[in-house]
C-alpha cells in the first residue's frame, strides 16, 4: 500500500516513513503540462470547464 500512497503523493516511500533519500538528478522546473494544469486550475469554474470542453474534443478526435 505504501507504494501506491507514494505514487499518488509524487514523493518516494523513503519519504513517507522518515527515512533519509538518496535523490538523483537534478530538480527542474516542473514540466510544461504540470505548470499548464496548475494554470488552468487557478482559473474561474466556468473557464475550467470550457478548456475540460475542448481537450474532451480533442480526445475524442484522436481516438
Amino acid at each position: 500500500m505504501l507504494p501506491l500512497l507514494a505514487d499518488t503523493l509524487a514523493v518516494m516511500v523513503e519519504e513517507l516513513i522518515g527515512a533519509p533519500t538518496k535523490r538523483t538528478g537534478k530538480r527542474g522546473p516542473a514540466p510544461k503540462l504540470q505548470q499548464q494544469l496548475e494554470r488552468i486550475a487557478a482559473q474561474p469554474k466556468a473557464q475550467q470547464r470550457f478548456v475540460m470542453q475542448m481537450l474532451d474534443t480533442v480526445l475524442q478526435q484522436s481516438e
